[in-house]
């Protein structure tokens, strides 16, 4: 009896008193971590293992022709095997296959084909399991024709080595032509680049020199340019000062203006009363004389008169007079002119020091006014960078807010998928513990019934055959009626990305033997 399930493959011996030896199979699960036979070739037979290749092992086995135990693989227990009325050997194959990254095979009971002879059959007609993922033999399916079975199995076997040989040898021939095309091909020189690698070097060097005296030509031109903003900000303010210095020398010639047409008023003047003064003189010589004149005719009268007035120290007097008033007259014009004088320069100096302080002030404004200018366009400048470095950011940020948001969608569906498939996968798997369940309670009843059966029937004719008297091409009685076994193949199709599944798709069809 053969069991599979999709944890392992389980293999049953049997031992009876004639120690016929057979040949079991053994099957090999195709999944996760196993191993393809002849690896070697695994790209010259992909399209056997995708459609489902059968891999088979022998592992020797005995067969009684009475009762005997067996170890079946159904959920790791172990079942009591009775019945076993025929000698000989069977051997199944074992399906695998690989479509995608897990694929699974489940034989079921409805389909109408059969890949075993019709002594490989219970009693009444029936395969008695295959059920589920494994392939269960029902107990005394082997009292029939189990060379034919053997028979048959064995040209399989050696169709499927035959065919295993002739890809070895395709393979030797595909890796022999290979080798003579490689051998074949003229070999490409690969040229010397190491001259152009030299200059390109010097190119690059120069290039970064050039980049140097660029940037350093570039720093100049920026430095002179602010120290030409410098000095037009220095000229604008000499040139400024100048200004103001030039209307202060034109109001002051002004005032020295009219300072000179002062003078020059009190100068006429002074030259009017030289005149008078002139004339008074004059006029008094005249008058002295005509007095003298006077006087000495009538001295010459009067002998006897009293004695004359000194006209002389008179005169002298007067001059002596005027002179005093001429005198004090230009005291007290050139004390006023002088106290004039004073005053104006008074008001020219204190004008000159206002002038000069507000000269000061107003520089230092200007100062002020341009370091206000400068660190405006350097916050301008400033305010400018920011916002570009904001509007980037902001761009960036945003860019990469869609790629996150973009990704939370695609891991939420993958997740909604994953739910899904889990939520089915636990459907299927509460129906298959149903189906578990139900299995063992049919197969305890089976038991039961065998066994029951077994402690009734009577020693059947075909057990008391013996081993010996049997040939290789010894066809059975009567008593086996021969089984018929359906196969089906169910594909599940998983994507599996960095250890997580993403989808899953399941596909099951009868298949042709």
């Amino acid at each position: 009896m053969l069991s599979r399930t999709g944890n392992g493959v389980a293999k049953s011996r049997r031992r009876a008193a004639g120690h016929h030896p057979t040949e079991c199979v053994k099957v090999l699960p195709r999944g996760r971590g196993a191993q393809s036979p002849s690896s070697a070739l695994r790209d010259r037979r992909t399209d056997i293992l995708s459609s489902g290749a059968m891999a088979t092992q022998l592992c020797t086995s005995t067969f009684s022709t009475g009762s005997g135990r067996g170890f079946c693989g159904t959920a790791g227990n172990f079942s009591r095997v009775s019945s076993f009325r025929s000698g000989g050997s069977c051997r199944v194959p074992g399906l695998a296959g690989a479509v995608g990254s897990i694929s699974s095979f489940r034989m079921g009971l409805s389909g109408p084909r059969s890949f075993l002879p019709g002594s490989c059959l219970s009693a009444g007609g029936h395969p008695s399991g295959l059920v589920g993922s494994g392939v269960w033999l029902s107990e005394g399916s082997f009292n029939g024709s189990e060379k034919e079975t053997m028979q048959f199995l064995n040209d399989r076997l050696a169709s499927y080595l035959e065919k295993v040989r002739q890809l070895e040898r395709e393979n030797c021939q595909l890796e022999g032509q290979i080798r003579e095309w490689y051998d074949g091909q003229i070999p490409y020189i690969c040229p010397d680049y190491q001259a152009f690698f030299k200059t390109l070097e010097e190119l690059q060097r120069k290039i970064l020199l050039t980049k140097s005296e660029n940037a350093r030509l570039i720093l100049q031109i920026d430095n002179a340019k602010l120290a030409a903003d410098d000095f037009r900000t220095k000229y604008e303010t000499e040139l400024s000062l100048r200004q103001l210095v030039e209307s202060d020398i034109n109001g002051l010639r002004r005032i020295l203006d009219e300072l000179t047409l002062c003078r020059s008023d009190l100068e006429a003047q002074v030259e009017s009363l030289k005149e008078e003064l002139l004339c008074l003189k004059k006029n008094h010589e005249e008058d002295v004389n005509a007095l003298r004149s006077q006087l000495g005719d009538r001295l010459n009268v009067e002998v006897d008169a009293a004695p004359p007035v000194d006209l002389n120290k008179i005169l002298d007097d007067m001059r002596c007079q005027y002179e005093a008033l001429v005198e004090n007259n230009r005291r007290d014009v050139e004390a006023w002119f002088n106290s004039q004088t004073e005053e104006l320069n008074q008001q020219v100096v204190s004008s000159s020091e206002q002038l000069q302080c507000c000269q000061a002030e107003i520089i230092e404004l200007r100062r002020t006014v341009n370091a206000l200018e400068i660190e405006l366009q350097a916050q301008h400048s400033m305010r400018d960078s920011l916002e570009s470095t904001l509007a980037e950011t902001e761009a960036r940020y945003g860019s990469q807010l869609a790629q996150m948001q973009g990704l939370i969608g695609s891991v939420e569906a993958q997740l909604a998928e994953i739910r899904c498939d889990l939520e089915r996968q636990n459907q299927e798997y509460q129906v298959l513990l149903d189906a578990k369940a139900r299995l063992e309670c049919e197969i305890s009843t089976y038991r039961g019934l065998l066994d029951s059966e077994d402690s009734r029937l009577p020693a059947h004719p075909c057990s008391e055959r013996k081993p010996s008297v049997r040939g290789p091409h010894t066809q059975p009685g009567p008593c086996a009626p021969d089984p018929q076994v359906s196969t089906h193949i169910r594909t599940v199709s998983e994507e599996i990305r960095d250890g997580k599944v993403l989808s899953s798709r399941e596909h099951v069809l009868p298949r042709p033997l």
